[in-house]
């Protein structure tokens, strides 16, 4: 079947397609009555604007766009970023925004397909993650003037707008956890070190462990894969110290790190407690269940793509010459099966 077209609207309703394309992008020069027509006939015959021709007159896109420096074969799996994108997809369906989705293997291309997008006027704005310090991208979008909202900490996302939470609240309420429950070594499996959020963690980490006095503390840093995860858990379990409690940056880390310690022999929570972060349904239908660093990601994704809805639309806030972000609520400890004190000696 042939797209219908302005041409066919025309005929239908016996004008010209100028009327007629008056009539659809509500401007003067047709009368209510005529423009009604012309819109419920359009509506009937399936009508829909042509995006290039939209782009080529200055209109809006109506598309967000995101891309994301993993591999493809990590995202299938993440239970993050589907829910994450979810809770935009939530937000931008609602106002008949769609989500331009891409997946690159360096930082570097991240630029290059935005300031593509932006020149094609393919995106009205766009959604950054995994910030990294001094983050090059940060500048380049500044000087592009695209509409961007950075879901990273204000620290490091200069002049583009922020949405963020606060990691550190939640690192302190789980290391004292298990300090409570009588754990003295404990271990941080985390993330790739060169984004803000995992050297915040680690930062918060390390000091709440000092000012609680305990004996031992470790950092491993992986690429948030289920195979870093059970390979940094061996090590761990196999060093002279070994813990007695980990806390890891995501689910799939410590779901996997569950494996590998049952592998070993070791009892969980008996041998070994777990922590994991996000809480996505994996961490509760393994067995036992995972004490998880809880948050609504899907509600933290509608939050950034409700924020760059304003920011596209002009309603962005300015005080003190900044834009205003927004601080979503930081995570939050849901004891389950995984956790207990310490085995005794």
């Amino acid at each position: 079947m042939k797209r219908p077209t302005i041409a066919d609207i025309a005929r239908r309703a016996g004008v010209s397609k100028v009327a007629v394309s008056y009539a659809l992008n509500d401007r003067p020069g047709v009368s209510e009555a005529k423009r009604a027509v012309i819109k419920a006939i359009a509506e009937e015959i399936g009508w829909r604007p042509n995006s290039a021709a939209r782009a080529l007159s200055g209109a809006r896109a109506h598309t967000i766009g995101l891309t994301v420096c993993r591999p493809a074969r990590i995202l299938g799996v993440e239970p993050f970023f589907m829910e994450l994108i979810s809770g935009i997809e939530s937000e931008l369906s609602a106002r008949s925004y769609a989500l331009m989705l891409q997946v690159v293997t360096d930082p570097g291309q991240e630029v290059e397909i935005y300031r593509r997008w932006w020149g094609e006027r393919r995106v009205d704005g766009a959604i950054l993650v995994d910030l990294r310090f001094s983050d090059p991208r940060v500048t380049e979008l500044e000087e592009l003037g695209l509409p961007v909202v950075v879901l990273g900490h204000p620290s490091e996302a200069g002049t583009l707008v922020p949405v963020w939470s606060d990691d550190t609240v939640a690192v302190r309420e789980a290391v004292e956890y298990l300090t409570a429950l009588g754990h003295r070594r404990i271990a941080r499996v985390a993330g790739l070190p060169e984004l803000v959020h995992t050297v915040l963690r680690d930062q918060a980490f390390t000091a709440v462990c000092r000012e609680l006095g305990l004996e031992s503390h470790t950092i491993m840093h992986t690429d948030y894969t289920g195979d870093e995860g059970a390979r940094a858990t061996r090590r761990l379990i196999g060093s002279p110290a070994r813990p007695t409690a980990i806390v890891y940056d995501n689910d799939i880390m410590a779901v996997a790190g569950l494996s590998a310690a049952q592998e070993m022999r070791l009892d969980v929570p008996g041998d070994l407690s777990i922590v994991a972060w996000d809480d996505s349904p994996l961490s509760q239908v393994v067995r036992p269940a995972l004490t998880a660093l809880s948050r609504d990601i899907p509600a933290y994704g509608a939050h950034a793509a409700r924020t760059l809805l304003s920011l596209v639309a002009g309603e962005g806030e300015v005080t003190g010459g900044e834009i205003t972000g927004f601080e979503d609520r930081a995570a939050r400890l849901v004891p389950r099966g995984s956790t207990a004190p310490p085995p005794a000696g």
